[in-house]
């Protein structure tokens, strides 16, 4: 029977949902408060990172992997420990979601005419143990043309198609819950705004609307723009919530549906648990407030914290994000610092984001070729490096120091302590077996075609005469891992743990399903993953009623 489904949020869960809905024959009408210019939301900015598993471009990297040692990595890192309550249906989504990505994630996407780059990823290694957080094997593939390249066929299937209604500048304010039933959504029209996509559009209201819904979607996304509200569920397991942050998404992820989604009746569940990364940068060009961007890091920068203690296993550049949070929270300051050499820079450096990754994004093989193989660091490295406030350059360690403390604005660092810790470090770089755990994760590493080619410079000494390079980074905010509970169909239970009729939550508003899938922490890939196939299952759950 068709349908008319109303989906508030468009985004990458969104517009995947309006997707298949509209392949079956459904009617869709799409909301979103920002203009229809930011269509595709958060997605359109992001690197287009996709967790998969015995993928075809694995299997060309001679990588071996299987559906059995991605859901060991994936458990032993979502660490579930709210079976009887919380997490109930984010483990049943984690095994559902470890099948999709090993059995039909390629193929689906490829039928939608995503591709993806010639290169492998290793993200989130670990550090700890067999049994504990981190991807045994690399799993990180990238979107060709990145996040737009993502989102691109989706945008363009739903605008083309004629029983699809897009209403832009519509800020759902309310739903209405009776008899357990989804009824109504009410809110405001914004005035219009033609704000280049991702900067802060009008908060005027012009007008009001009400809206009768039968079947409803929430793909609203969660609280990365939200810093009362990050701060207000901040665990205490994580230490003292930062007093400074970055920002990694636009102003328009504010959280308030979730808010709204409760008072109405709506289960929400694991507020506690999300996501931000700890090697944050402010951007040189911002677009919207407090606009930073993600370095991703090779193994090999020496890491310190704000008082020039260097940190342990797992605590080593893309290890182990939430444990080096934990670990920076603790010291009682929002920042820590990396130490690395110049070669180091131009091999490791990668930056998050579409813009960012103009040769991926553009899908320019010679521009990749270039940027990708040469000895030089990419353009939006280098231009971090010229213009950005957060790196400091010295030909000397005790330079190096002084700039460090000079940028700070303290004294915090002591040149003594920094030159023992590197100098004990540089000894142990002459042979292939060492007792420090970050020279032999960098040595394993690079056995990995892959890193040895473009991602892992070789093991080399930092105070041997090299131009030396700090960077201060700051936490960056990101992902919500708690949201919305909901079944396999990703339909929503209210507070009684009963389904709500008609009513279905996607994406990072829940959790990226079941209000959980990650558990406390991700293999990275996983978010546009678990936007994707959340939004599939809620499309499934509503043409099978």
């Amino acid at each position: 029977m068709t349908k008319t489904v109303t989906i508030i949020g468009a985004g990458l869960s969104g517009l995947v949902a309006a997707t298949e809905l509209l392949k079956t024959g459904h009617h869709v009408v799409m909301l979103d408060q920002e203009p229809a210019q930011a269509i595709g939301g958060q997605a359109f900015w992001s690197f287009g990172g996709l967790f998969l598993v015995n993928s075809s471009l694995q299997r060309k990297f001679k990588v071996h992997d299987s559906y059995d040692l991605a859901l060991n990595d994936w458990l032993g890192t979502a660490r579930f420990d709210r079976l009887e309550d919380e997490d109930v249906w984010a483990k049943k989504w984690a095994e559902a979601y470890i099948r999709f990505a090993a059995f039909e994630k390629e193929s689906y996407l490829k039928s939608m005419g995503i591709k993806f780059a010639p290169v492998l990823g290793w993200a989130e290694r670990g550090g700890s143990s067999a049994a504990g957080h981190g991807n045994s094997v690399p799993r990180f593939h990238i979107t060709w043309g990145t996040g737009p390249g993502l989102i691109e066929p989706f945008v363009d299937y739903c605008l083309s198609h004629p029983s699809f209604q897009f209403l832009p500048r519509h800020q759902v304010t309310a739903i209405e819950i009776t008899d357990n039933t989804i009824r109504r959504i009410e809110g405001n029209i914004l005035e219009q705004s033609d704000v280049e996509r991702g900067a802060p559009s009008s908060r005027t209201i012009i007008d009001t609307f009400s809206m009768p819904v039968e079947t409803l979607i929430i793909t609203t996304g969660g609280v990365g723009a939200n810093h009362e509200l990050i701060k207000q569920n901040w665990p205490k397991r994580l230490g003292k919530a930062p007093e400074k942050m970055i920002q990694g998404v636009p102003d328009s992820t504010d959280g308030k549906m979730l808010k709204i989604s409760e008072d109405a009746g709506v289960r929400l569940v694991n507020k506690d648990r999300m996501w931000h990364y700890t090697e944050g940068i402010q951007n040189h060009t911002p677009i919207w407030n407090k606009h930073g961007i993600r370095i991703i890091p090779g193994p090999s920068s020496m890491w310190f914290d704000a008082t020039g203690k260097r940190f342990d296993a797992p605590d080593y550049p893309g290890f182990d994000t939430l444990h080096t949070l934990e670990s920076i929270c603790k010291t009682g300051y929002d920042y820590s610092w990396f130490i690395l050499t110049e070669d180091i820079l131009k091999k490791e450096f990668v930056l998050s984001g579409s813009e960012q990754n103009p040769d991926l994004t553009d899908k320019d093989y010679r521009r990749i070729l270039k940027e990708r193989l040469s000895s030089a660091a990419t353009a939006p490295v280098e231009k971090f490096r010229t213009d950005g406030e957060d790196f400091v350059e010295a030909d000397n360690l005790k330079d190096l120091v002084s700039g460090m403390n000079a940028l700070a604005g303290n004294e915090l660092l002591d040149y003594e302590e920094i030159r023992k810790q590197i100098e004990l470090r540089d000894l142990q770089v002459d042979h292939p077996f060492s007792k420090d755990p970050q020279i032999t994760f960098i040595n394993g590493a690079r056995h990995f075609l892959g890193d040895k080619f473009i991602r892992t410079a070789k093991p080399h000494k930092f105070l041997d005469g090299r131009k030396l390079i700090a960077v201060k980074l700051h936490i960056i905010s990101r992902k919500t891992l708690g949201g919305i509970q909901t079944n396999l169909n990703s339909q929503v239970f209210n507070q009684n743990e009963e389904l709500i009729k008609g009513l279905y939550a996607a994406g990072e508003v829940a959790g990226f399903g079941g209000g959980g899938v990650h558990g406390y922490g991700a293999l990275e890939g996983t978010f546009l993953g678990g936007c994707i196939f959340s939004g599939l299952r809620a499309a499934r759950g509503i043409d099978a009623e």
